[in-house]
């Protein structure tokens, strides 16, 4: 049978872990794109670094040899809509983390307008709210293709509301039901 496989990070921790600058920014990205943990965005960096971990290799071989392998890697690229049509090997060295977070599933359903916020489109996809391409996605950190994108809606129906509206509506709704009651109820009778 086997021994079972060694289960590795995907992520690697950075090597000054109490690092003023690096925290606050890692803390706004965090905050921006409504992740859990740290760990979401240190996978997210290690993606990338994969990604430019082959540039580099790509660029390091003669111009036969790196031919058939760049298409492979741009064009995996340009489908998961980190890259656009046209670019180049040089243009993977310059993507930013960034570029890898819109593209997960939390962060495109926020961006179109399936919830309000970053955390709550977390939520909806936790508890089964959001379809990809007539699949319920449980999984925020999903990346989403191109193709993909245009396909995400709703898997149950339900409705968002602010917290603003919610009260707006129930203030509304409060006296015209008082006033309803008043008018059903007949004045009792004199004996």
């Amino acid at each position: 049978m086997g021994d079972p496989r060694k289960l590795r990070n995907k992520f690697t921790r950075p090597k000054k872990l109490w690092e003023k600058d690096r925290i606050s920014e890692e803390k706004k990205l965090k905050y921006d794109y409504g992740l859990k943990s740290m760990r979401e965005l240190w996978v997210a960096l290690a993606e990338l670094k994969r990604y430019r971990r082959e540039a580099r290799r790509l660029l390091s071989l003669t111009e036969d040899e790196r031919v058939e392998d760049s298409k492979k890697i741009l064009s995996k690229l340009e489908k998961m809509g980190v890259l656009k049509k046209s670019s180049s090997i040089d243009d993977i060295l310059g993507l930013d983390v960034k570029d890898v977070l819109e593209r997960r599933l939390q962060t495109v359903v926020y961006r179109k307008g399936l919830a309000t916020t970053a955390k709550q489109s977390r939520q909806l996809i936790a508890h089964g709210f959001i379809n990809v391409g007539g699949v319920t996605v449980t999984v925020p950190s999903f990346m989403v293709t191109i193709d993909d994108e245009t396909r995400i809606n709703y898997a149950k129906p339900i409705e968002l509301m602010r917290k603003e509206e919610k009260v707006v509506k129930e203030t509304e709704g409060k006296p015209e039901e008082a006033a309803e009651e008043t008018e059903e109820k007949p004045a009792p009778e004199a004996s």
